[in-house]
Order: structure tokens, then sequence, then C-alpha cells
């Protein structure tokens, strides 16, 4: 009979432990997911149209200069904009690829992308008037000859 007493009182307990014991375990993991997400979800990286410039001289056309681009923001900024900065970090490639007098295109492994990457960044923050590009990243920096492209 006590035995049985003892089953009794020591069932629910066991029960009422594990709950207790469960939901404490869930709320940390969650607490510590939440935690790793605000510490990696805050950034967006973003893909740009690729920027095509021809390249000119003396008065000819001899190639282009292909650049993909790729930016990081802030999520919830990016969010907040009314224009998205796309559009105006393909306009900034275009404006210094095109008037860069010292882009070689026999010699582009040369290139300057930090200084590229540098300029683009603070000049799309400069025209959106506040921190929305952190880094501008190149994924890819070609250059097609005109005969390159009339061929293909």
């Amino acid at each position: 009979m006590i035995k049985w007493i003892f089953v009794g009182i020591w069932m629910p307990l066991a029960t009422v432990a594990s709950g207790y014991g469960t939901q404490y375990w869930l709320n940390d993991q969650m607490a510590q997911g939440a935690a790793q997400q605000a510490k990696l979800g805050g950034l967006d990286y973003e893909t740009v149209q690729p920027v095509n410039v021809p390249i000119l001289k003396d008065g000819a056309l001899q190639g282009y200069v292909v650049a993909n681009l790729v930016f990081t923001a802030d999520a919830d900024v990016l969010r907040s904009l009314s224009v998205p900065p796309h559009p105006f970090l393909v306009d900034e490639a275009f404006r210094l690829l095109y008037a860069d007098k010292a882009l070689d295109f026999k010699h582009l492994e040369r290139y300057d992308l930090d200084g590229l990457t540098k300029h683009l960044r603070q000049a799309v923050n400069a025209r959106l008037g506040e921190d929305v590009v952190r880094e501008v990243l190149v994924e890819e920096f070609n250059y097609f000859t005109k005969d390159d492209v009339v061929t293909h």
C-alpha cells in the first residue's frame, strides 16, 4: 500500500518537473537563437546588374569592361529607403570606369580594385545622404574585345 502512495505522489511530481525543465530548456534555446539571428541576420548581400563600360581609344571602340558588383547593407535600412541603392551603384561604377584614364584594358589585373570599391561606397552613400552601403565587393571584372562581342 505504501508503494502505491509513493508512486501516486512521485508520478505527478516527475511529470511537473519534466514539464518545467523542458520549458526552461526551450526558452534558453530560443534566446540563444534570437541572439545568433540578430548577429548574423542584419546584413543583406545585394547583387546589381552587370556594369558594361565601352572602352574608347583614339576615337574607336576597343572593347568593353564588364564588372559584376555586390554590396552589403543593413537589411532594416534597405527596407526603409524610398529608392533602392542599386541604380546609384551601377551609375557610379559606370561613371568612374568610363572616365578613368588609368584603366588599361590590356592589364586589368593591375587595376586598383580596392580604390574602386572604396570610391563607389563613399559616392553612393553621399548620393543617398546616409550610410547605406557598408561594403562593395567585386564578383567579376572582365574585358572583352570588340571582336569577342561581335562574334558571339
